[in-house]
């Protein structure tokens, strides 16, 4: 079963969506009724303590009147494994999928493998993850011979990168396997600051894994402006076979900050505009996980932003930023 949406024509409408790690002061329940009021096609939920609690009992109950609720507000939904402390109240996105520890590294693999019941259950696009960052003790993996054959420190750290990237692979495996039974997208997100940072390592991962088709990718479209070499929109046109999932927000060039829109130095007509064009299907989802004091206000505010960013007419092809190769602006992917 192939997992790739099917072709559509250029600019076909885009469908947008809110984080629920933007609006944690909310209950679940109000965040939906307000992305519903506002216009929202869907939410991108995080599944957290505060919301739809992974760990806690009666899940099977909870997601099936949740999915009662999605249907009855008319919300498409991305299942989002970013919480900061759901499986280890003292360790920020501990346990990693490159935890040190096999049966640390397996309650990360659980949870992913429990979001894709979740996904199913609720009738969700894609399930969003991420690699965590490279592990000090990772070299435990690899051959600490590399000192002794003059490589040194520089061998001993491309061996244990060598090592987390197999760890990785090894790791996500299953979880592979239960996204390709259920038919859900397992879609990664290059993570400034983690091991699978880019672009380039997405596709390092997937060439390791032997690029089965469950697994796709989430875009961020602030860390493209962060730290890709490429804009954001040569990013997407790039990232467009495998794209799954889409977050937005402003960002600035090599800080990883997440930005309300205007905040930053995104160019976003180009951005929609090339999402449209490549016939992404899924949300394009709202990322402002440090605003949830202003959530409702921004929730407000976002959704008018891109609709009139989306509907910005852009300039003839004569008068477009140059293709990579073909020249170099100092303001592509950003605003003077």
């Amino acid at each position: 079963m192939s997992l790739r949406p099917s072709p559509l024509p250029t600019g076909h409408h885009l469908r947008y969506s809110y984080g629920t790690n933007g609006l944690t002061d909310l209950r679940l329940d109000d965040a939906l009724s307000l992305l519903a009021d506002l216009g929202y096609d869907g939410v991108g939920l995080t599944l957290d303590h505060m919301h739809l609690d992974p760990l806690a009992p009666d899940l099977a109950a909870r997601t099936h009147k949740l999915a009662r609720r999605l249907d009855e507000l008319g919300l498409g939904v991305t299942i989002e494994t970013g919480a900061r402390y759901v499986l280890d109240p003292r360790r920020k996105h501990g346990p990693s999928l490159l935890d040190p520890d096999p049966s640390q590294r397996a309650r990360r693999a659980d949870l992913l493998v429990r979001a894709v019941q979740i996904a199913t259950d609720l009738g969700a696009h894609a399930v969003h993850c991420f690699s965590g960052i490279l592990p000090k003790d990772t070299a435990g993996d690899a051959d600490t011979g590399a000192a002794d054959t003059g490589a040194g420190t520089e061998g001993q750290a491309v061996a244990a990168e060598d090592a987390a990237w197999k760890r990785l692979a090894e790791t996500l495996t299953p979880v592979l396997d239960a996204a390709t039974a259920a038919g859900i997208p397992l879609a990664i997100e290059p993570e400034p600051g983690h091991l699978l940072a880019t672009l380039d390592d997405f596709h390092r991962l997937r060439t390791d894994l032997g690029s089965p088709d469950t697994l796709g990718l989430t875009l961020d479209i602030g860390h493209c402006q962060c730290l890709e070499p490429l804009s954001p929109a040569d990013c997407v046109r790039a990232a467009a076979p495998w794209l799954r999932h889409v977050q937005i927000e402003d960002m600035r060039r090599g800080v990883h900050e997440h930005l309300p829109f205007g905040d930053g130095e995104i160019d976003f007509p180009p951005v929609l505009e090339a999402l449209s064009a490549v016939g992404y299907q899924g949300l394009v989802s709202v990322e402002l996980p440090r605003h949830s004091h202003a959530g409702p206000q921004l929730a407000q505010q976002s959704l008018p932003f891109l609709h009139h960013a989306a509907a910005v007419s852009t300039p003839p092809d004569a008068d477009r930023p140059p293709n990579p190769g073909e020249g170099h602006t100092d303001s592509d992917g950003r605003t003077p």
